[in-house]
């Protein structure tokens, strides 16, 4: 079966959801600003995340590893079995890191 079938899909997450009124061009500025902070955070552990074709997310490693992540819940789960290690943006030591 080819990997493409996957991704074929649209994305369900409730982050993506966009009233009909609202245009394409607003989903993909409020997806690439949501890319951009989500890299702020990802870069203590050296991970990118970047966009595979408007549906699903990269998350790659500093030693080239990568994954497809369906939506930004699956993105912390995927990051931990990147790194080995326990990731959580909501610690304070954490979040007082990222000001600096």
């Amino acid at each position: 079966m080819c990997g493409l079938c996957g991704a074929l899909g649209g994305e369900d997450h409730w982050t993506a959801h966009l009233s009909v009124a609202e245009q394409a061009d607003v989903r993909r500025r409020q997806r690439a600003y949501r890319i951009g902070l989500i890299n702020t955070v990802l870069r203590a552990p050296r991970l990118t995340l970047t966009d595979f074709q408007s549906s699903r997310y990269v998350l790659a490693g500093a030693t080239g590893k990568r994954a497809i992540v369906d939506d930004l819940g699956g993105i912390w789960q995927q990051a931990e079995t990147m790194t080995g290690a326990s990731l959580d943006p909501l610690d304070p030591e954490f979040l007082d890191g990222l000001g600096t």
